[in-house]
């Protein structure tokens, strides 16, 4: 066990609250804002020093150190949390934390020019979202565009005339039922696709239309974003509905060029720890550097009442929202047993599937004239048992582009879903083996293969490090609540996510409304604070 750092108290002026947040990562802070929407007091905390939590933007150090902590959680307890006490109705139980990283790699075959840069990075522990070109590799070692729009289907020079034809005519078919589904003049109900295809697998409706294999993986793996081999029924794992393909094509096609830039997909300027961010600063009170190490459970009831601070402080609150990392411990034995039996049944089900994950810091672009876009490695394009679709997603840094890294060099972050480690770093490594180069220094045995034509295509590899994500699905239900958040999932978008994080809301608070509308206010002037904000030192 390991000893807690002291901590001052944070003395704030009110010690109950409507709800509590512990952690700082998207579904958290989404639902902290919510909450202080709805009128509700919230208090927002989080043991790091930063904003995010899982879905952090971190340097390259501060990301090492956060990754190895988490992939070896020691067990953190405080001693002044493991009784009742006679002059409280209450009784402290400790909270421990899990693992949810593991296999973590890392490589460095640049250190003095990554030292100099390093506090330039803006890394995104949890893998990127969006960005504005999309391309699919095609087994053969090319980066094919994705055509998403008429014009797009014209210029693509990869296409034969045949293949243009086949997938204007989809689209046209494909805007015809949305126009027909929405009630639009242009759709008219003849238009439709049949209940029949809609419930349907979408593979077997792409078959239909006599869509040619590289067309229907375009659409499937890189414009609808299906995690698993759909060609294979009997071994997939999940299987896209045509309704559901439908729905993610209009969601592609009216996001193309929405806010100005030429793909469909949207990244931040300094990673995606600044949405987190954005939504923590709705919430009423927001302290860092504050862990929590126990629930306060009552003695009677045997029901949630508050939590206990790092610094000794109990707060108390009607709600409390724990980021994943928390394990909740089992009601005392002195709990009424129907609530000690009902726990069982409301405990966090497990995803047993995880995240393989890559983050690659690299000398060049994989395509010279374009800087932030998204490739897609269909299933089994690396190798006969990739039954999963591998993203690369590279981002480009200097001061014309995003402030993620320094003006010439780019990060790529892989992703895909994996049964255990071994095959997640197998997807991993063959991924990036098609894509870079080591430098000769660290891949002797190559050191003929550096100076070949093919080596000289791909980028130079300055760092890696790559890692097991674990996954969580939706809590089965809730422990008197208390609500555990899921951990960010494989995609990559955020669409799932929010999902899951709107029904965790509506589950705590059924009578209201997630965000609602509020008439627009006068600008608030840039010195304004939102809210009180506390950041504790040590």
């Amino acid at each position: 066990m390991t000893e807690l750092p002291s901590y001052l108290p944070i003395e704030l002026e009110t010690t109950t609250f409507d709800l509590i947040v512990v952690g700082t990562g998207i579904p958290e802070s989404v639902i902290a804002a919510a909450a202080s929407a709805s009128g509700k007091t919230v208090l927002h905390l989080d043991p790091n020093s930063f904003y995010g939590s899982h879905s952090a933007s971190s340097h390259l150090n501060d990301l090492i150190s956060f990754l190895n902590y988490h992939a070896t959680l020691p067990s953190t307890t405080a001693a002044n949390t493991t009784s009742a006490s006679s002059s409280h109705d209450f009784t402290a139980l400790n909270l421990s934390l899990q693992s949810l990283y593991s296999n973590v790699e890392t490589a460095n075959y640049a250190p003095e020019t990554l030292a100099q840069h390093s506090t330039q990075f803006f890394v995104d522990l949890g893998g990127p979202r969006g960005i504005e070109a999309s391309f699919i590799w095609d087994g053969s070692g090319r980066l094919c565009d994705v055509p998403d729009s008429r014009s797009a289907i014209f210029k693509d020079k990869s296409l034969s005339l045949l293949e243009k034809n086949q997938l204007m005519r989809f689209f046209k078919l494909v805007q015809q039922h949305l126009g027909a589904s929405n009630g639009d003049d242009e759709g008219r109900e003849s238009s439709k696709i049949s209940e029949e295809d809609l419930e349907s697998p979408f593979v077997e409706f792409l078959k239909k239309m006599r869509l040619p294999p590289k067309i229907k993986s375009i659409i499937l793996y890189a414009i609808c974003l299906v995690d698993y081999d759909q060609d294979n029924l009997e071994v997939c794992k999940s299987v896209l509905k045509t309704r559901d393909g439908m729905e993610r094509l209009a969601l592609y096609q009216n996001s193309i060029g929405r806010y100005g830039a030429s793909g469909a997909l949207l990244y931040p300027t300094y990673g995606l720890g600044e949405l987190s961010q954005a939504f923590c600063r709705r919430a009423a009170v927001k302290v860092l550097r504050m862990p929590v190490t126990a629930l306060l459970i009552d003695q009677n009831s045997g029901q949630y009442k508050g939590v206990r601070l790092a610094s000794g402080e109990d707060l108390f609150s009607h709600q409390l929202v724990l980021d994943p990392t928390f394990i909740v411990p089992l009601p005392p034995a002195s709990s009424p047993p129907d609530l000690r039996e009902s726990f069982q049944v409301l405990s966090l089900k497990d995803d047993k599937r995880k995240v393989a994950r890559g983050i690659c810091i690299i000398s060049s672009s994989l395509k010279p004239d374009i800087s932030h876009f998204l490739l897609i490695y269909p299933p089994r394009s690396l190798f006969p048992e990739q039954d999963t679709s591998i993203r690369a997603l590279q981002i480009g840094g200097g001061l014309d582009k995003l402030a993620v890294c320094p003006s010439g060099m780019f990060v790529l972050y892989f992703s895909g879903l994996c049964d255990d480690a071994g095959q997640g770093k197998r997807l991993l490594h063959a991924a990036m083996n098609a894509l870079l180069t080591l430098p000769i220094s660290a891949n002797p045995e190559s050191g003929s293969a550096a100076g070949s034509e093919d080596a000289e295509v791909k980028p130079t590899l300055l760092w890696s490090m790559l890692y097991i994500q674990e996954l969580t699905t939706l809590p089965t239900g809730q422990y008197e609540n208390i609500i555990s958040t899921p951990m960010l999932d494989g995609n990559i978008n955020f669409s799932d996510l929010i999902e899951s994080t709107v029904v965790l809301f509506q589950k705590m608070y059924p009578d209201e409304v997630f965000f609602p509308e509020t008439p627009s206010s006068p600008e608030v002037p840039e010195n304004s604070e939102d809210g009180i904000e506390l950041s504790l030192e040590n």
